[in-house]
């Protein structure tokens, strides 16, 4: 009997600190700091085969679950998260861009997997004339490992996307809804 009490008690202490841990907000992230989800290319596409022959590049853009529910007039929820992943748009020996039978450009090599993350608290500690809500933003290369690319290039392209809660093609996505 000793023994079963011992036990309970750490197994209850443990039990209402999971309790409490689920009941409480994420510690703040920072620029950086977001990993990209095992599990994003199950996600849905928030837009497919995004074409940017200024960038020479084809982006897929997924969005997390708690997405989903977002409205034009609401905006995303804390908890989302996109994940872009950027691909070279492949080239020809003349260096025009390839284009396939749709006439849309055709991926080649993966460049790079961006994360933009929401959550309350998160981006706090960015200057104020960069802060881009609770967004955060991170940057990998394909083999995993953290990307060059200062984050404040992120934050200053979606700055101008304030009004859509700083996510570009918003309106496109809303409409495609």
């Amino acid at each position: 009997m000793l023994t079963i009490r011992r036990l309970a008690v750490p197994a209850a202490v443990v039990a209402a600190g999971l309790v409490w841990g689920c009941a409480t907000t994420p510690a703040p992230l920072k620029d950086g700091e977001l990993l990209v989800p095992a599990d994003y290319k199950s996600w849905p596409k928030f837009l497919s085969a995004v074409q940017r022959p200024d960038a020479k590049q084809v982006r897929e853009i997924y969005m997390s679950p708690a997405a989903r529910n977002a409205t034009a007039s609401t905006g995303f929820a804390n908890g989302t998260v996109f994940v872009m992943e950027n691909y070279a748009a492949r080239a020809r020996v003349d260096g025009t861009l390839e284009t396939g039978p749709d006439g849309k450009l055709v991926k080649g090599d993966l460049l790079r997997v961006f994360v933009m993350g929401k959550n309350a608290g998160w981006g706090n500690d960015v200057i104020e004339p960069l802060r881009n809500g609770s967004w955060v933003y991170a940057a990998w290369l394909p083999g995993g490992q953290k990307a060059p690319e200062d984050t404040n290039t992120c934050r200053a392209c979606h700055l101008p996307h304030a009004g859509k809660d700083f996510v570009h093609r918003y309106d496109e996505h809303f409409a495609s809804r």
